[in-house]
């Protein structure tokens, strides 16, 4: 059983976890934190490594934990999203077999960041041909007997992960950009990431 933070879109090292995983608990009864993977995602686009950002009502006065975290739809950022995945990946090899899979979820206005990241993680596991059991903590524990990556969540101080390259849109412009969100992957390796995520060895 493993630990971790139900992100948006979650990393590759994430997902190397959940595939290599037969049971998660997705923790949920933290305190929301900025800056961390919680409301964002790094694609690869024709400029090189592409931050998404979910926008948030959050107050650092008035400390909220993550699954009462409200997503701020005053802007158009689902359409902004989905525009910057397409341009990104419309030329990847499996962009188009997957591609009605994703548009639904950026078609209607989301409440809340948890309920979004959860169904995108449940899409994304869908698409792979994974089913791992997944829970939802009931608690907070600073530290836990089970084996604990909720340190992944980390978008600023994450530790040097490696993953193993694989052919991507842009690298002949920018080379490989290493840990990238699970659209990535998928997107250039369609059904043979699931066999990438399964085999790679826990390096971090």
């Amino acid at each position: 059983m493993v630990l971790l933070y139900p992100t948006y879109f979650p990393n590759i090292a994430s997902y190397i976890v959940m595939a290599q995983s037969d049971e998660l608990v997705f923790e949920i009864c933290d305190s929301y934190q900025k800056q961390t993977y919680r409301n964002r995602c790094y694609i690869y686009g024709a400029n090189g490594k592409l931050s998404l950002n979910i926008p948030v009502h959050y107050s650092q006065k008035n400390r909220q934990n993550t699954e009462e975290i409200k997503i701020d739809n005053t802007s158009k950022w689902q359409s902004i999203h989905w525009k910057s995945i397409e341009s990104a990946y419309k030329t990847s090899p499996f962009f188009e077999f997957y591609e009605d899979e994703f548009t639904k979820l950026f078609s209607t206005p989301k409440e809340f960041l948890l309920d979004f990241n959860l169904e995108c993680i449940a899409i994304i596991n869908s698409c792979l041909g994974l089913n791992p059991v997944i829970s939802n903590s009931d608690e907070f524990l600073k530290t836990t007997t089970e084996s604990d990556y909720r340190f992944l969540v980390n978008a600023r101080k994450e530790s040097k992960i490696d993953t193993t390259a694989y052919i991507q849109v842009f690298q002949g412009k920018h080379g490989f950009i290493n840990n990238l969100s699970i659209l990535d992957l998928l997107f250039n390796e369609g059904p043979n990431a699931l066999n990438y995520l399964k085999n790679h060895p826990f390096n971090f």
